[in-house]
């Protein structure tokens, strides 16, 4: 009997089909970590990001020129965002201003710091409770240099990379201000510098933690 290859063609595609997808369903079984960057396992599950720290190029006449950087540092998947604050630039006085510092939504410098948008507050909630409600810190000397703790992240859908963190020109009021402005900013005034948040490696944390931490211990 005469046997034509179409007779067989159905075979061989299934055949075929299955030996070619077998190997990329097992690589994606075996990388399920698709929202982790790369950095996180150069670093040994942690991730780490950064951000320059410079005056508004919309500040008003009058007020400060705060430069620094705001450093991060993640365990992945679910550990707490560690936070390094270093400014310098502020008034010294006897009795110095207290600063807030917020993470706001755009990476956006385009109008200075007043194109970084509002608070970022992907759940929509009030004021204080936005993740990047870092609060505000005194200054010593005309410098900040705090350690701290935040709900923000640096992972998945909510992460802050890209965004930007601004100091401001006063105090965080903490919602208690009675008005609309306190629930929404804080009553934290104008926007003296920013910078946007970016991937980087673990030097400039490792660096920094050390002198943060001795001054810390020393006040």
């Amino acid at each position: 009997m005469l046997v034509t290859m179409h007779q067989y063609w159905p075979k061989c595609v299934v055949g075929a089909s299955l030996l070619f997808v077998l190997p990329i369903c097992q690589c994606a079984s075996a990388n399920t970590d698709t929202l982790a960057p790369a950095e996180v396992w150069q670093n040994n599950g942690t991730l780490y990001a950064a951000c320059k720290v410079r005056p508004s190029s919309s500040l008003a006449d009058g007020l400060p020129k705060v430069y620094g950087q705001v450093l991060f540092k993640q365990d992945y998947p679910h550990g707490k965002l560690k936070i390094l604050l270093r400014f310098h630039g502020l008034p010294v006085g006897s009795e110095p201003e207290p600063r807030a510092v917020h993470i706001h939504q755009y990476g956006d410098l385009q109008q200075g710091c007043d194109s970084t948008g509002g608070h970022y507050n992907p759940q929509g909630v009030n004021h204080p409770n936005h993740p990047g409600d870092l609060g505000h810190f005194v200054p010593q000397q005309g410098k900040i240099n705090a350690a701290l703790e935040s709900d923000a992240t640096l992972f998945g859908s909510l992460s802050v990379l890209g965004r930007a963190v601004v100091i401001h020109e006063r105090r965080d009021d903490f919602g208690l201000g009675g008005d609309a402005g306190s629930l929404l900013h804080g009553n934290a005034g104008r926007r003296l510098a920013c910078c946007i948040v970016g991937i980087t490696s673990a030097n400039l944390w490792n660096t920094y933690s050390r002198s943060i931490n001795r001054r810390l211990r020393r006040i």
